[in-house]
């Protein structure tokens, strides 16, 4: 297919079970038709994840980070290009092996429709803790506190506020222990306080092997992640180099 190519990250030894990255993205590409309009919203975006890595992802509104976010936990299909978990084909796979492979490896936190309305906070965890039948699985008081949610365990979406209702979505995403977690604007809503949680929260996670991907606009976002991609009208503009 034509267009351009960025590969962005590690990519040596990939092969090799054992250090295998641990989420990787070949060449994505995806349109979006209405009509005879066609829009182009990733061109040959290529990204490698190791595990305990923190990737930002920036750029302007509509630039293809949250169409990226999709494409890598398998709740969109590419039109070119593949998406690999734990060396696992996630892409171009029947909706029930991605699903299989993200209750068990991906956290997702998006900008809304994180938890089900007819479920607490505590009910929502612990669907997806079943989901995810994780080997080591977080305690949900743990993860709550961490989040200044404890008092809220058994409250409703509907009862929260929309800061709270981004970091019990974080709280569920994080409730399967999962090796990549992926979440688009995960402080949009939060004071400067929260945010340094949060942030303290998902670095925790990278420290212990998580592969975490975050797209966002916020300058503290970018300033603690271990690498910043840039994307404009869907093309890496520019690739950061590791520290």
């Amino acid at each position: 297919m034509p267009g351009r190519s960025v590969a962005v990250g590690p990519t040596d030894d990939a092969g090799d079970p054992a250090i295998r990255p641990a989420i990787e993205a070949h060449s994505l590409f995806r349109f979006f038709r209405a009509g005879e309009e066609e829009t182009l919203a990733l061109c040959g975006v290529s990204l490698t994840v190791a595990a305990g890595e923190v990737v930002a992802v920036v750029g302007p509104s509509g630039s293809g980070k949250s169409t990226l976010l999709h494409l890598l936990a398998g709740l969109d299909e590419p039109d070119g290009g593949s998406v690999h978990v734990r060396g696992q084909r996630m892409s171009h796979q029947g909706e029930p092996v991605r699903a299989r492979l993200r209750a068990s490896a991906i956290g997702v936190l998006f900008q809304s429709g994180n938890l089900l309305p007819h479920l607490s906070v505590t009910g929502n965890f612990r669907l997806a803790q079943r989901l995810a039948r994780p080997a080591r699985p977080p305690r949900i008081t743990e993860i709550l506190s961490s989040l200044g949610l404890r008092s809220r365990a058994n409250a409703y979406p509907g009862d929260l506020s929309g800061g709270e209702l981004a970091r019990a979505g974080l709280a569920v995403a994080l409730a399967g222990d999962p090796v990549v977690i992926l979440a688009d604007e995960p402080t949009g809503e939060l004071d400067a306080n929260a945010e340094l949680g949060v942030l303290g929260l998902l670095a925790d996670r990278a420290a212990g092997g998580a592969a975490i991907v975050v797209a966002s606009h916020s300058p503290a976002v970018a300033a603690a992640a271990d690498r910043v991609i840039t994307l404009n009208d869907g093309i890496v503009t520019r690739p950061a180099k590791t520290p």
